[in-house]
C-alpha cells in the first residue's frame, strides 16, 4: 500500500513540477486497500485486468516500479516500451493485462481472459476491475449474461469511488447500489468496504473460491474514494472540501497502521523502516526513468497487429 501511495505522489510531483511526465495521469491515491486485499486473496497466476487508473494494480501484481515510472516518462524501458503511457501499463509475466482507455472495454476482455482459462482447463480466476461510470456501459450487461451462462471463472469488481470523472452515481443511475445490477442475471454479488484491506480480502477470497470450484462469476462493489481528481488536470469543483476531509479520516494506510500497532504486529520503528525502504525504491525508479533511453523511431510500427492475409482488404 505504501509503495502505491509513494509512487503515485512522486509521479504526480514529476508531472506537475518537473514536466517530466505528460499526457493523461490518473492517480490511485486513496484506493490502495483494494490492491492489498485482492493480492492476498489470489494467486500470482490469476490474471488481473483494469481500466486506465492502473498504476496501483500494476505495482501490486509485481510490475517493477522502475518499469512503471519509465512508462510514465515514455521511455523504452517502460512496461509497454514507452508506447502506452499512464493508461496502458501491461505485464504479461506478472499476469497483468492492462490498463485500458476505452471505458468498460476491459469488462468484455476480462470475461474473454476467463473463458481462455476455462478452455485451457486451469483453475485460475480473473479479477476484472472497472469504475462506477463503466457500470453504465452496455458491454457490462452483455458480458454478465454470457459469464453467468457459461459460468466463467471471473470476479467483476466495481471500484466505486463515487464519481465517474466528475459526475456522482446519483446523477447517472436510478440504481445507486451497483452490486444490485447482478440480480438481473442471478449473479452472486455483495457490497464491500473498500477502505479496509481485510474486508476486501475476505470478500474476494469467497468469490475466488466460488469461481475455482466452477461456481461462476461474482460482482463485488467496493466502496472506496480517490483523494485526487479524476485525472491530474481535474479541478474537483464537483465535490466539497468537507467531503474530501471526511474521507481522509478513513485513509486505508492510516487504518492499517493503527491496526498493526494496536495488535503489536510490528513496532513504529519497523513501519518507519518500511517507509524509508519504499522511499528509496521510488527514488530509484525516478533515476532509472530519467537515465533510460527514448524509444527508437524504428519502434513506431512494431507491436501493431496486422494480418497480411486478411481476406477483406483489397488494394
Amino acid at each position: 500500500m505504501q509503495l502505491i501511495r509513494q509512487f503515485e505522489l512522486k509521479a504526480e510531483e514529476k508531472y506537475k513540477m518537473a514536466g517530466k511526465i505528460r499526457g493523461f495521469f490518473h492517480a490511485y491515491v486513496g484506493q490502495e486497500a483494494l490492491a492489498a486485499g485482492c493480492m492476498t486473496a489470489t494467486r500470482q497466476e490469476d490474471p488481473f485486468i483494469t481500466a486506465y487508473r492502473d498504476h496501483g494494480w500494476a505495482l501490486a501484481k509485481g510490475v517493477t516500479p522502475n518499469a512503471c515510472m519509465a512508462e510514465l516518462y515514455g521511455k523504452a524501458t517502460g512496461a509497454a516500451k514507452g508506447k502506452g503511457g499512464s493508461m496502458h501499463f501491461f505485464g504479461v509475466k506478472e499476469y497483468f493485462f492492462g490498463g485500458h482507455g476505452i471505458v468498460g472495454a476491459q469488462i468484455g476482455t476480462g470475461a474473454g481472459l476467463a473463458f481462455a482459462e476455462q478452455y485451457k482447463g486451469t483453475d485460475n480466476v480473473v479479477l476484472c476491475f472497472f469504475g462506477d461510470g463503466a457500470a453504465r456501459q452496455g458491454i457490462l450487461h452483455e458480458t454478465f449474461n454470457m459469464a453467468m451462462l457459461w459460468k466463467l471463472p471471473v470476479v467483476f469488481i466495481c471500484e466505486n469511488n463515487n464519481y465517474a470523472m466528475g459526475t456522482s452515481v446519483e446523477r447517472t443511475s436510478n440504481v445507486v447500489d451497483i452490486y444490485k445490477l447482478a440480480d438481473a442475471y442471478e449473479m452472486p454479488a455483495d457490497m464491500v468496504d473498500g477502505m479496509d484491506p481485510e474486508t476486501v480480502h475476505d470478500a474476494v477470497a469467497r468469490a475466488v473460491k466460488r469461481a475455482r470450484e466452477k461456481g461462476g462469476p461474482t460482482l463485488l462493489e467496493m466502496k472506496t474514494y480517490r483523494y485526487k481528481g479524476h485525472s491530474i488536470s481535474d479541478p474537483q469543483k464537483y465535490r466539497r472540501k468537507e467531503e474530501l476531509d471526511e474521507y481522509k479520516t478513513k485513509d486505508p494506510i492510516t487504518f492499517v497502521t493503527k491496526a498493526i500497532l494496536d495488535n503489536k504486529f510490528a513496532t513504529q520503528e519497523e513501519l518507519d523502516a518500511i517507509d524509508a525502504r519504499i522511499n528509496e525504491v521510488v527514488e530509484e525508479s525516478v533515476r532509472f526513468a530519467e537515465e533510460s533511453p527514448w524509444p527508437d523511431d524504428s519502434e513506431l510500427l512494431k507491436d501493431v497487429y496486422a494480418d497480411e492475409n486478411y481476406q477483406f482488404i483489397v488494394d
